[in-house]
């Protein structure tokens, strides 16, 4: 007969933490099968539990590592992820799933999600509070991310059913995006930074051109050229205003 000591008790309880710890699988899934499993989990994603979701979805990948389910699982948990607003996790997913699987033929909704996910990026938790930020007022390299990922869905999956709406979230980036640039050059002019102004205005001319923003951007470029007294790309730059924008208001404050 084995007597037990109170010394004793401690080993007990550290196999007692062994053993809970070799199943694989975490309590609440009873899933015998990978179509089970994922339904478990897309139960808890549409019902909103999208931590438990994602728990849920990385269990089903982890027993069930082969397969459509798995697969999908991946983009509903990079969905969960962008619906808990958490911007690197989600882009994370998305850059793993496209990784892993180029040629899937929901890749085209990997980036779309991706590209949303750095769109709506939150500038700081502490003013979440807050209405949401213009887009020409968020960090720039969230929304020049946006931009490039949403081009690439344009570019690349022309026939894809988010191509429409990529599109429409470009003209919106690149208006967000020629407005940064004319901020930042209107601060230089203030600080009496001429030529980080017209850098900056140059900008706009260069990448986004198309933008409404190309009238201001000119005028700025005339106004620092001035202020430097560089006399022949005033005027040239002030001719192409004209010809361009022959009825701009800038050339009315002369």
């Amino acid at each position: 007969m084995v007597k037990f000591t109170l010394r004793s008790v401690p080993v007990l309880l550290a196999l007692c933490a062994l053993c809970s710890c070799s199943d694989p699988v975490k309590p609440g899934s009873t899933a015998k099968d990978p179509q089970s499993a994922y339904d478990e989990a897309k139960a808890l994603l549409d019902n909103g539990s999208y931590e438990s979701a994602i728990t849920a979805y990385e269990q089903l990948e982890a027993r069930f590592p082969y397969g459509r389910q798995a697969q999908q699982g991946q983009l509903d948990t990079a969905y969960a992820h962008y619906r808990l607003r958490d911007t690197e996790s989600t882009v994370a997913d998305c850059d793993r799933f496209i990784r892993l699987h180029p040629n899937h033929p929901n890749v085209d909704y990997a980036y779309y999600l991706k590209a949303l996910a750095y769109e709506n990026a939150k500038a700081d938790d502490w003013f979440e509070f807050l209405p949401q930020q213009p887009l020409s007022e968020r960090d720039a390299q969230a929304v020049s991310n946006a931009f490039e990922t949403f081009k690439t869905i344009v570019t690349r999956y022309p026939q894809s059913k988010y191509t429409p709406d990529s599109r429409e979230h470009l003209e919106k980036l690149l208006e967000a995006l020629a407005t940064h640039e004319l901020n930042a050059a209107r601060y230089y002019l203030k600080r009496r930074a001429p030529l980080a102004a017209v850098n900056r205005a140059q900008n706009v001319i260069r990448k986004y051109s198309t933008s409404q923003g190309t009238e201001e951007a000119l005028a700025l470029m005339v106004q620092g050229y001035d202020t430097m007294h560089m006399d022949t790309l005033r005027d040239d730059t002030e001719r192409v205003l004209r010809a361009s924008y022959p009825d701009s208001r800038f050339l009315a404050r002369k």
